[in-house]
Order: structure tokens, then C-alpha cells, then sequence
């Protein structure tokens, strides 16, 4: 490759290929919508030869590119996302607004779309009749099959606008090749090669200027795209077109029909998109300047005014973004609004939680009725339908009639008309925004309509995420005051326990005392109760409290628990507590505060279930292995009546207790959480003869 060639294709890679403003258009309209899908964006992305090469190239470099196919628009558009593809579509905008063409002003392009956009109608119609499966690859190789003129136009625009209007023939071909050392089929077959599509596609582009009689044995896509640039050719050449429909297998009537067919597609797709395509069948003569066409100078002028408007709300809106609470929001809503659409004054009214009533916001102290102002979303009313409609409206006080909220918000803003703007986020409306105008800003307004939607848009969806955030506070704070409020429940049964046996054994002191006896015993037991309520209320400050650390000996322990009931008056005197330990020591991995915590449960509720008296056993089982592991058995047997079915169905969660006397029915859910905590396990069985619960505590030695 000569440095001449290299040159030239460096400078192709380069070039800012140019979009029809049309096109651009419709995508900003698209693009600042909440709904727009990746179909759509496609379908309207493939009638410009510019933008889809535009995408194409992004979505299939190397920052994209990942291997695999990547022939169909749509499955590139995915991969570059949506975000991405709007900034592309507005960054192009604005580049062709604020940095105009260099050629734009000689050139008329509008002859090209429509060629390119016709090749594109018949190639797919043509790939639909010979039943060629992909039929997106065929519209896209018809699209793009004079994208190297483009190319060319865009990387030397002063010398090759004269050659842009020549006829698009082998003579075209012979001029570049002279002067440029590339033919347009090249330059467009090697920048789509730099797509690494697998595809025949940059063969097709590549091919399409040669004699039909060389295609006999190409790929079926270049000879789809041959015949559609021969159909489309301002010059027909009759012989030509019949010999590439004849490799295609398509007859003179068949022909005829797909000719026909494409033409009312490409007219339907010009009027859509607002493009005068009168005089337009001949290249045209080059004009002294774009604006002497009034349509091109007007589709100019709007595509300016959208991208102005665009870049005022992008800007303006940063100001609003993230505000730390809703009253932040509306505040910063409301002076962006004034300061964007002149509003003399702006109210918001929020949708209520069940989404029926619209309710006024007062911002201002002078204001403060608006709090009972409310709308129905049911009731008949300008107000109320562009809620439900999601649509702006624009009302004036001349308009016959008015409802009563309407004359009532004018009277409020003291002004002639009003601008309704609908607050949307997703696909719900969060409220409305109320900007009171003149009676003379509602045509300029309602020619903002989009800008006014999407500041709406981008207003909501900030709501949204205040209001998210709120909503997540305030459930958290909820959480959290529950957690508090259960683990006071808990404190209040747990130190019921150890303070009913200080208070007995204080008057057992007592006793003592007067009789001048030994208390040694009675002081132990009182120093270890008072540090277990210490203990016990300590876990009131940790929502998650984690088990102390420390192991016990199981035999001392029953005996230790055995030995707090004894004068205890909360035990009659027909009930018996005794213990069966074990001749040899049982240590486990439980701290002693924690199994008497649970014992003393355990024997309280038994207690409880005897009023006429009965036996209550706390037995050493013994060590058992259970999946590898040496446990410690514990039981606690009583001689009561049992537990209901409905009870033991419910056994060990937090109910509501039937006991009264400050009974909370939180016992045996605690006993299950500590025994849990220890990394045992807790089971109970009852009958007519009395309740078993069995408590398995993990050993110190766990080996087998």
C-alpha cells in the first residue's frame, strides 16, 4: 500500500460521517423518552446511512467487540446500550449544530438518503423473495452500499463535493480511483471491514459497481445488493437490471412488483420523516447555500432548538441532583422551572400514597392552604387528565369551561393561563408541576412540549430517589425501634427471674441473720444473680448480642439450680425439684449464666403447669454422638398434665401469654434461642404423664 493509499484510508477512519437531521430528530425525541425500546431506536437508526455506520463502527470496535456475530442493528444496539446510544445520537446533534459541516453549505445531501434508504427498501424485498434468511444483513448492505461517497464527502469535503453530485457509475469510479487512489466501493467496503462483522457485507459493498456477467457464483447477499443499487440507479440500465434479476431468479413481473412495493415504503419513510423528496429522482446541481431550501433550513433551526433545549435541562437539572429531602427538591424544581420556562410562579401537587388524589405542597409560608387543596384522579377536570394521561396541558382563563381546581390554581398564581407538567418516573406519575404563564408564552411553551417533558421526567425520577431513600429511613428507624423494643421484652422476663430469687434469699438472710447462722452460701448465690441481671440488661444495648464466652461443668450447674429453688417462695411446697448427675465431670461449651438461664426457664414453667403439685427432675444424660460430634444430654422432666396440641405447635415461638401476672409468653422462644446460640439443640415430648424437654450442648472435647 502506497503512503497515498495509506493516507487516505487514516483519514477515512477519522472522519465525522454526517446524519440527516431528520434523523436526528426523531432519535432526540426517542432518546428523552422513558419507554423507547431497542426496536424502535433501530428501525429509525436504519434509514441513515451516517448514524448506523456511526453505531455499527462503535459497537463492533475493539471496546465492544467480544467475537460472534454481530451482523443485525438491533443485536449492536444492545450491545452498546442505551445510555451510550443517546449519548451518541444527542453528541452527534450538537456536533452538527455548533460545528456545522464544512461542506454542508455546497452540498445538498438529501438526494443521497434517499438512495441509500431506497437501495435498503429493495434489497430486503428482493432477500424476502429469494428466501434469503437474513434479511436485516440484506437491508443493511442496501443502506450501506454507497457509504464510502459519505466517507469520502466527510474526510475531503472541498475536493470531492463536485464529484458527490456526479452520476453514481464506473465513471464515478475511475475519477476517485485518479484522484484519491480509492473508488467510494472501497473506501465503504474498507471501513465496514474494520467492524470485524462476520459477514459478507463489506463484499457486497465492494462488488456492487461490477459487470453482472462476473456475479454468476458470488455470495447471494452481493448479488441482492447489485440488482438493488441497479433498480435504484438514476440512470437505469435495462439489460443490466434484467441480467441481475436473472441471477437472482426473479422474473419481469416479480421485478416489477418489488420495484413498486420499495417505492411507496421509501415515500411512507420521507413523509414520516418530514424529508421533501420533489426533484429529487435527478442529482441535483449544486446549490449557493443550504438555507435557500426553506425545508432543510427549518428541519436545521428545530434540530439547533432541540439541541439547545436538551443542554439546558442537562444543565440546569444538575442543580436539583440529589437533594436530601423532598422539601430540598421542590424548592430547586421549582427555581430551575422559573428559570427554564419563564414561569411567574410554580405549585406541585403529589400523588398520594394510594394514587387516587392529587394533594397540594405548600412551599411558602403565605401558602399554606395548598396542603388542603386535593384533586380527585377520578373527577372530570383538565387537572386530573393530565395525570391520568401523562400528557402536559395548557390552560387559559378564557377556555369555556374550566373546572373549579383550575380557576381556583389561577386564582392562587394570579396569572392567565397555566402549564400543567405531569411528573413521570417509570410509568408512574408522581404528581404535577403548575407553572403560571402569560397568556401570550402558551405558543412558544407548547412548542417546548418535549423540553417541558423530559425536565418533568428528570424532575421525577430525583423525586423518586429522594422518596426511595426516605421510605428506606424510615423502615430502617421502624427495624430498629422493634428490635429495641423485643429485646426490652426480653430483658424485662429475663431479669424477672434472677430478682425473684435475690428477693427470696435476702429474706432468707434475714432469717439468718436473726439467728446468727451462716450466710456465707446465701451471699454467693446473691453476688451470682446480681451479676447475671447485670449481664441480662447488658444485652439490651446490643441488638445482636453474641454469646458469652466460657465453658460450665453440667453437674454443678443442676445442682447450682436445684439449689436456687430451695427457699425460694415461688415454689410450692408439693412440688419436688431434684437432680440426677453423673459420676464423672461434663464439660461443655456453654457459659453456666447461659444454661441456668435456660434451666430456670425450663423449671419455672413447670412449676407453673403443677398447681396442685408434682415432681420436676433435672437429669445429666450423659454424653451422645450425633454426626461426629460428642454432645452433652440434659433434661428436664415434670409430672404435669402436658401440653395441648395447639400449644406444642407453637412451642418455642413468642406468643402472647394467657398466664396474666405480667406473664409475656416469651420463656420458652428465649430458651430456644440461647440453647441455639450455643450451637445445640433443644426438642420437647409430652403426654398425659408429664413434658420431657431433652437439650443437646456440644461438649469441650468434640472428637469422636
Amino acid at each position: 500500500m502506497s503512503h497515498a493509499d495509506s493516507d487516505i484510508r487514516n483519514r477515512l477512519l477519522a472522519a465525522r460521517l454526517p446524519a440527516m437531521p431528520q434523523i436526528l430528530l426523531k432519535l432526540i425525541e426517542q432518546c428523552q423518552t422513558s419507554k423507547v425500546g431497542m426496536a424502535a431506536l433501530a428501525e429509525l437508526i436504519s434509514k441513515d446511512p451516517g448514524m448506523t455506520a456511526k453505531l455499527l463502527g462503535v459497537a463492533n470496535s475493539s471496546a465492544y467487540h467480544r467475537g460472534g456475530q454481530k451482523v443485525g442493528l438491533e443485536q449492536s444496539l444492545t450491545a452498546l446500550g442505551t445510555n451510550m446510544i443517546k449519548t451518541l445520537v444527542i453528541s452527534e446533534s450538537v456536533r452538527q449544530v455548533f460545528n456545522r459541516f464544512t461542506h454542508s453549505s455546497t452540498t445538498d445531501l438529501r438526494a443521497f438518503w434517499q438512495h441509500s434508504l431506497e437501495s435498503a427498501v429493495l434489497a430486503r424485498a428482493i432477500a424476502e423473495h429469494i428466501h434469503y434468511p437474513h434479511l436485516d444483513e440484506a437491508y443493511l448492505a442496501g443502506l450501506l452500499h454507497d457509504v464510502g461517497r459519505l466517507a469520502l464527502l466527510a474526510t475531503v469535503p472541498n475536493e470531492y463535493a463536485s464529484s458527490f453530485l456526479d452520476q453514481d457509475d464506473d465513471n464515478l469510479c475511475q475519477i476517485e480511483l485518479r484522484e484519491f487512489n480509492i473508488t467510494h466501493p472501497e473506501a465503504g467496503s474498507w471501513l465496514i471491514e474494520r467492524w470485524n462483522l462476520d459477514s459478507f457485507l463489506a463484499d457486497s459493498v465492494l462488488y456492487h459497481h461490477e459487470p453482472v456477467n462476473r456475479m454468476g457464483s458470488a455470495h447471494p447477499l452481493i448479488r441482492i445488493v447489485l440488482l438493488s443499487h441497479l433498480l435504484c440507479s438514476p440512470k437505469k440500465e435495462e439489460l443490466a437490471v434484467s441480467e441481475a434479476a436473472a441471477l437472482c431468479g426473479i422474473d419481469a413481473t416479480d421485478l416489477a412488483q418489488i420495484s413498486q412495493g420499495a417505492t411507496s415504503q421509501v415515500k411512507q419513510a420521507a413523509a414520516y420523516l418530514g424529508i421533501d423528496l420533489t426533484g429529487f429522482d435527478q442529482p441535483s446541481a449544486p446549490m449557493a447555500s443550504e438555507p435557500t431550501v426553506p425545508c432543510h433550513a427549518a428541519i436545521h433551526k428545530q434540530l439547533s432548538d432541540e439541541v439547545r433545549d436538551i443542554v439546558l435541562v442537562d444543565e440546569i437539572s444538575r442543580s436539583f441532583s440529589p437533594p436530601q429531602s423532598e422539601m430540598g427538591w421542590l424548592e430547586a424544581v421549582t427555581r430551575c422551572a422559573r428559570l427554564l420556562f419563564d414561569f411567574a410562579e410554580v405549585i406541585v401537587l403529589r400523588m398520594n400514597r394510594s394514587g387516587n388524589s392529587l394533594i397540594g405542597v405548600a412551599v411558602d409560608e403565605d401558602r399554606q392552604r395548598l396542603n388542603e387543596f386535593s384533586i380527585a384522579i377520578g373527577s372530570h377536570g383538565r387537572l386530573a387528565e393530565a395525570a391520568q394521561q401523562q400528557q402536559p396541558i395548557f390552560i387559559t382563563r378564557d377556555a369555556n369551561p374550566l373546572g373549579i381546581a383550575e380557576e381556583q390554581l389561577l386564582r392562587v398564581l394570579g396569572t392567565p393561563s397555566l402549564v400543567c407538567l405531569p411528573l413521570i418516573s417509570g410509568s408512574r406519575c408522581l404528581g404535577l408541576m403548575i407553572g403560571g404563564v402569560a397568556s401570550w408564552q402558551v405558543p412558544g411553551l407548547q412548542q417546548r412540549e418535549r423540553m417541558l417533558r423530559s425536565f418533568g421526567n428528570q424532575a421525577a425520577q430525583v423525586l423518586d430517589a429522594t422518596l426511595s431513600v426516605g421510605d428506606e429511613a424510615a423502615r430502617r428507624s421502624a427495624r430498629v425501634s422493634e428490635d429495641y423494643r423485643e429485646a426490652s421484652r426480653r430483658v424485662v422476663h429475663e431479669v424477672n427471674n434472677p430478682l425473684s430469687i435475690i428477693k427470696n434469699y435476702l429474706s432468707v438472710l434475714d432469717s439468718k441473720l436473726g439467728n446468727h447462722e451462716p450466710i456465707v452460701a446465701e451471699l454467693s448465690i446473691l453476688h451470682a444473680e446480681i451479676d447475671r441481671v447485670g449481664q441480662i440488661i447488658k444485652g439490651l444495648t446490643d441488638l445482636n448480642p453474641t454469646s458469652r464466652k466460657g465453658g460450665a461443668e453440667v453437674n454443678r450447674v443442676l445442682q447450682d439450680v436445684v439449689h436456687l429453688f430451695r427457699y425460694t417462695k415461688d415454689v410450692p411446697e408439693s412440688v419436688h425439684i431434684t437432680a440426677q448427675t453423673q459420676n464423672s465431670p461434663s464439660e461443655i461449651e456453654c457459659h453456666s449464666d447461659i444454661l441456668k438461664q435456660v434451666l430456670v426457664n425450663l423449671i419455672k414453667n413447670s412449676i407453673e403447669a403443677m398447681p396442685v403439685g408434682g415432681e420436676i427432675q433435672l437429669v445429666n444424660s450423659g454424653l451422645v454422638k450425633r454426626e461426629g460430634r460428642l454432645y452433652a444430654e440434659l433434661c428436664v422432666r415434670d409430672s404435669g398434665p402436658g401440653i395441648s396440641p395447639e400449644m406444642m405447635a407453637k412451642l418455642f415461638s413468642p406468643t402472647l401469654s394467657t398466664k396474666g401476672n405480667g406473664h409475656q409468653g416469651l420463656g420458652l422462644n428465649i430458651v430456644h434461642n440461647l440453647v441455639s446460640e450455643a450451637h445445640g439443640s433443644i426438642t420437647c415430648r409430652s403426654g398425659d404423664k408429664g413434658t420431657v424437654f431433652e437439650i443437646l450442648l456440644p461438649t469441650r472435647n468434640r472428637a469422636g
